[in-house]
């Protein structure tokens, strides 16, 4: 709804829909009225198959879009609200991996008061204080969404992936050159990709463009345990290592540098 909001600025009716609503394509019958047609704008989910995998009519809207895969790569939180939605508290706190109670503890009051006061109405104009919120949601997520991708896209056409040898090891290393379109966060811009690409637990270090200077920053993924930046402290390239070991700053530009000291870092 928020997103249909965010895009059309068109009022709210929160009632049982009539067979010319569900045939009208001009009239969005959202989480209601038993069919998926999204041609005739028909979004509701709760007519499917026990067996059908987890989907909320966010899921619906957003694939109608075009922005299903992108926002189930991007949105963490989006898979749980679709076994939320279509499995329940209990399920869903199964599939997670966590007690039932966790589910409600977890609970933003914020979110409570937004949801009670949405069911209290009958009916929101692009006027009401309410309908303004639901806007800025659909809004802040597509923005979100779009700038994602856009970012996904800027590394994926750059990023280098290095396999450095160390002893027996190799250290996989993801290295974003320094463009002329400048990265807006790198390292941030290579996490991304990282998750995206599935690498998790494949990539080791990750070197990017600092923002503060002509060099490089350099760091650990998820706090590798056989990093440690701190090692680097002494070299004269390096005028920054961060004492927990998570990262370093360098001058250095040269591509075999920066691979000398990831390797310096490397705990053998």
């Amino acid at each position: 709804m928020c997103v249909l909001a965010a895009l059309h600025d068109c009022p709210v009716e929160r009632r049982e829909p009539t067979t010319a609503d569900l045939d009208d394509p001009e009239v969005a019958v959202v989480d209601i009225g038993g069919r998926h047609e999204p041609e005739r704008g028909n979004f509701d989910h709760h007519h499917f198959p026990r067996e059908h995998p987890p989907t909320c009519a966010l899921s619906l809207v957003l694939a109608h879009l075009g922005l299903y895969e992108d926002a189930k790569r991007f949105c963490d939180w989006l898979e749980t609200a679709e076994w939320f939605d279509s499995r329940g508290p209990k399920k869903t706190g199964e599939w997670l991996g966590v007690p039932r109670r966790a589910i409600s503890q977890l609970h933003s009051p914020v979110d409570m008061t937004l949801l009670r006061r949405f069911a209290r109405e009958a009916r929101l104009s692009p006027s009401d204080p309410l309908y303004a919120f639901m806007k800025m949601v659909g809004d802040d997520l597509l923005t979100y969404l779009r700038d994602a991708r856009a970012r996904l896209d800027f590394t994926a056409a750059r990023v280098q992936r290095w396999s450095i040898p160390s002893g027996e090891d190799l250290i996989e290393t993801l290295f974003l050159p320094r463009t002329d379109e400048e990265a807006d966060e790198p390292s941030g811009m290579i996490g991304g990709y990282i998750r995206a690409e599935g690498l998790d637990g494949v990539i080791a270090a990750i070197v990017y463009p600092d923002r503060r200077g002509g060099g490089y920053g350099i760091g650990r993924y998820e706090d590798h345990p056989r990093l440690d930046f701190a090692r680097v402290q002494g070299e004269p390239d390096v005028h920054f290592a961060h004492a927990s070991g998570f990262m370093c700053k360098t001058s250095a530009t040269e591509p075999a540098r920066l691979q000398a000291l990831v390797k310096r870092a490397w705990r053998g």
